[in-house]
C-alpha cells in the first residue's frame, strides 16, 4: 500500500504483499506463476538492466531508424527469395504464389490520387468487390439516414493508437534514452459501476520505467476526482473535504490473519516504476477519493523501439479509451447534465438531470434564493473525459 502526499491511497497488491524495493530473494525476470494468468514477482529495474546488458553487447539498443532503402527494396535475389519463403510459410501457399503476391501488392504498385480526384467517390465502373460492397453500404446509409457509430468508434480507437506513433520531440532534451522500459497499464472501471465491471479496461496507457507513480495517478481519468459528494440545494457552491482510507485498510489487514502479509506505506512521488516489484497480469488495487476503487493490471513490459513515441513529455501515453455517452439536460436537451435532483416538485421524473443554467433558472430566484423543496447533488458525467 502506498499513499501520496495529498493522502490518496494508491496501488497495492490484491493477493499479497507488494514491496517497493527489491528483496534479496526476488527474481530479475518475469516467469509464469500461474500459466496464462500472471508472472511471479520480479523487480522492474533489475529486469531492465539485465535486458539492456544482453542487447548492449550486440549493439541492438539504438533508436535510429533503419535506412529507407532497406525498407523499400530487396537487398538482392537472396533476400527476395527469403521473403517469399516466409510469406509462403505464413499463408500456406506455394513459392510461386508468394512471388506473385509480392509483384502485385508491392510498394511500387501504390499510387497517389490524381489532382481533382475525391477519395470518397467510388467509380461506377469498378470491378473490385470491396469497393462494390462499400458503394452499396454508402447508398443504403444515405437512404436510411443512418449514423455510422461503429465506424466512428473505430476511427476514434485508431486515432488514439496512432496519434503519437514514431513522434520525436522538438527539444532534444525530451528524447527518450536508449534502453528505456515501457510498461502497458490497463485501468478498469470503478467496482461501483456494476454495468461495466466485467468489461475490458476503459483506459490503456504506456508509462516509462523512469516515471514516478504520481505521473500515472494524475493521468487516470475518473469522475470521482471531479465529483462533489453530499446534498447542496441550499449551498450549491460548497465543496467538502476528501478523505483517505489508508489507515483503515492497514488496520483491516492486520486485525486478522487474512493472508496478505504486512502492508507498507510510502509516498508515490518517491518511487518510479523501476523501483517496484510487480507481477505481469496480476490485478492491483488503485483506491482514491476515499472509496473509489479501480483494478489496475500491468500487461506488458518491453524496451523502447524507434517506432514508439520518443517524446517523454507525452508519457504516460494514452493509447486506448472507452467511449461513453453523455447524459443531457432534461430541460434543454442540449447541454451535458451538471446537477441531479431528488424529490423535486419542479421535475417530471425522479431523479432528474439538469445543466447548470436550467437548474439555476428553474430552482432559484433572481437573488439566488431556493424555490420549493428538492434535494440537489452535483453530477459529473462519465462522458466528460471523452
Amino acid at each position: 500500500m502506498a499513499e501520496s502526499s495529498r493522502g490518496v491511497p494508491t496501488c497495492s497488491g490484491v493477493g499479497g504483499q507488494q514491496d517497493t524495493v527489491p528483496s534479496s530473494g526476488g527474481c530479475s525476470f518475469p516467469e509464469y506463476e500461474f500459466p496464462e494468468l500472471n508472472t511471479r514477482q520480479f523487480h522492474v529495474g533489475a529486469f531492465g538492466e539485465l535486458w539492456r546488458g544482453r542487447l548492449r553487447a550486440q549493439g541492438d539498443l539504438s533508436l535510429t531508424e533503419p535506412p529507407a532503402s532497406a525498407l523499400l527494396e530487396c537487398g538482392g535475389v537472396t533476400d527476395c527469395g527469403r521473403e517469399d519463403a516466409a510469406v509462403a510459410q505464413d499463408l500456406g501457399c506455394s513459392l510461386e504464389a508468394a512471388a506473385e503476391l509480392r509483384a502485385v501488392c508491392g510498394l511500387d504498385k501504390l499510387k497517389c490520387l490524381e489532382e481533382g480526384e475525391d477519395l470518397e467517390v467510388i467509380p461506377e465502373d469498378t470491378d473490385l468487390v470491396t469497393l462494390g460492397v462499400r458503394k452499396k453500404f454508402l447508398e443504403h446509409r444515405e437512404e436510411t439516414i443512418t449514423i455510422d457509430r461503429v465506424c466512428r468508434h473505430e476511427t476514434f480507437a485508431y486515432e488514439m493508437e496512432s496519434h503519437a506513433l514514431g513522434k520525436k520531440p522538438e527539444n532534444p532534451a525530451d528524447m527518450i534514452e536508449e534502453g528505456e522500459l515501457i510498461l502497458s497499464v490497463n485501468i478498469l472501471y470503478p467496482v461501483i459501476f456494476h454495468k461495466h465491471k466485467e468489461h475490458k479496461p476503459y483506459q490503456t496507457m504506456l508509462v516509462l520505467g523512469s516515471q514516478k507513480l504520481t505521473e500515472l495517478r494524475d493521468s487516470i481519468c475518473c469522475v470521482s476526482d471531479l465529483q462533489i459528494g453530499g446534498e447542496f440545494s441550499n449551498t450549491p457552491d460548497q465543496a467538502p473535504e476528501y478523505i483517505s482510507k489508508v489507515r483503515t485498510i492497514i488496520e483491516w489487514s492486520e486485525s486478522h490473519d487474512r493472508g496478505y502479509g504486512k502492508f507498507q506505506t510510502a509516498k508515490m512521488e518517491d518511487f518510479t516504476f523501476n523501483d517496484l516489484c510487480i507481477k505481469l497480469g496480476f490485478p492491483y488495487l488503485y483506491c482514491h477519493q476515499g472509496d473509489c476503487e479501480h483494478v489496475v493490471v500491468i500487461t506488458d513490459i518491453r524496451l523502447v523501439h524507434h517506432d514508439d513515441c520518443l517524446d517523454r513529455t507525452l508519457y504516460p501515453l494514452l493509447t486506448k479509451k472507452h467511449w461513453l455517452w453523455t447524459r443531457k439536460c432534461f430541460v434543454c436537451k442540449m447541454y451535458t447534465a451538471r446537477w441531479v435532483t431528488n424529490n423535486d416538485s419542479f421535475a417530471p421524473v425522479d431523479p432528474c438531470f439538469f445543466c447548470d443554467v436550467c437548474f439555476r433558472m428553474l430552482h432559484y430566484d433572481s437573488e439566488g434564493n431556493k424555490l420549493g423543496e428538492f434535494l440537489a447533488y452535483p453530477y459529473v458525467d462519465p462522458g466528460t473525459f471523452n
